[in-house]
């Protein structure tokens, strides 16, 4: 009688990263576009643009017809603010889980807990294809350390969810990847495991994972400079607030680390109530304007349609272009409140109220 995987009821074959690439293979327009993209990213993280990096979006895809229709008016609205703003599509594939719950689109893409992860994983990778193929940067959260194999090259920014931001297979993976990275505070709303995970990614690290081919692998990295802190609130409040962000850039200076901060207009920050994401933009934007350099960004949980719905038995019920996890602005009042914010933005700009002291 055998004693190995006594828990493993079934184990089934996936493709390797390099087969599915072979599937869905990036042409050289768009991989030149991408490596733009990337550098846009991680010269605002280091204060070399002036303009604000917009992580807008879905807080989960689970349709991708959706998904795209939302992307081509994303794309139109990012040409339009594009002199204050750089807009990166948010496209989250993965959702950790507290207790339990849908898993994102790669593991379980039917929403039916058969999780057919091959089919997930080929699905994301095309989606994000055709997305960064009309010229709309995406960013996903890293959460699985084998995925970023088939999807990290169409990435152009990437981030470390609250519950990950202390694992060390996470801030060792962080300093490998070709992108930037941000770090959530912890769910506490404490600040040093995030702080402490941007340290480590900084820094060479080496690890065991997957390569292209399918083979275990000792990656061995040079550490990454663009890692950066986002704040998205905590259990007790929120955090983007002028001291809260005080206290992060002055914690992240004397970690000698580069005081890029992003603020999350959702989650604990907007006590989980969709439409305070605008107030806390209002802040964020207002911040900006009176000269608070370390913030680099923010992110904006959005969809077509506003709010939330839960996955119905009859999937055929679901209605389109509403999000199955947290509820999100819908597109008419994302336009609004971000055309504004430009607005404000070119405003504060041309009148050189960003030399304004604190």
């Amino acid at each position: 009688m055998s004693n190995v995987d006594i828990r493993i009821k079934k184990t089934e074959s996936l493709a390797t990263p390099d087969e599915l690439i072979k599937q869905f293979p990036v042409d050289e327009a768009t991989a030149n576009s991408i490596n733009i993209s990337r550098q846009t990213v991680n010269d605002i993280i280091k204060g070399k643009d002036h303009r604000l990096l917009a992580i807008v979006g879905p807080c989960s895809i689970h349709d991708t017809k959706a998904a795209i229709e939302y992307a081509h008016r994303l794309k139109d609205l990012a040409d339009k603010v594009k002199d204050e703003m750089y807009i990166v599509m948010r496209t989250y594939f993965e959702k950790p889980r507290t207790i339990l719950g849908w898993k994102g689109l790669i593991l379980d893409p039917k929403m039916d807990g058969s999780y057919d992860i091959g089919s997930g994983i080929a699905i994301a990778r095309s989606l994000l294809l055709d997305i960064v193929s009309m010229g709309m940067p995406v960013g996903c959260e890293v959460l699985d350390p084998i995925i970023p194999q088939y999807i990290d090259e169409l990435m152009s920014w990437s981030s470390i969810g609250a519950r990950t931001t202390e694992s060390q297979i996470h801030r060792n993976l962080a300093s490998g990847l070709s992108v930037a990275v941000g770090f959530k505070n912890s769910t506490s709303g404490d600040l040093s495991n995030a702080i402490n995970a941007i340290q480590c990614a900084y820094a060479p690290a080496s690890f065991i994972g997957m390569d292209r081919k399918g083979a275990s692998t000792i990656f061995r990295t040079t550490g990454n400079d663009c890692c950066h802190l986002i704040l998205r609130g905590g259990d007790n409040s929120p955090n983007y607030y002028e001291d809260d962000v005080e206290n992060a850039r002055n914690m992240m200076i004397k970690a000698e680390l580069n005081p890029a901060i992003i603020i999350d207009c959702s989650h604990a920050n907007s006590r989980k109530n969709f439409d305070r994401q605008k107030r806390v933009l209002r802040s964020v934007i207002d911040q900006v304007c009176w000269g608070e350099k370390s913030i680099k960004g923010f992110m904006l949980e959005s969809n077509l349609v506003c709010g939330s719905q839960k996955i119905p038995a009859d999937l055929s019920d679901l209605k389109y272009g509403v999000s199955i996890t947290d509820a999100c602005l819908g597109w008419d009042e994302t336009e609004r409140v971000l055309m504004h914010s430009c607005n404000m933005l070119q405003n504060a700009r041309l009148n050189d109220n960003h030399s304004m002291p604190l």
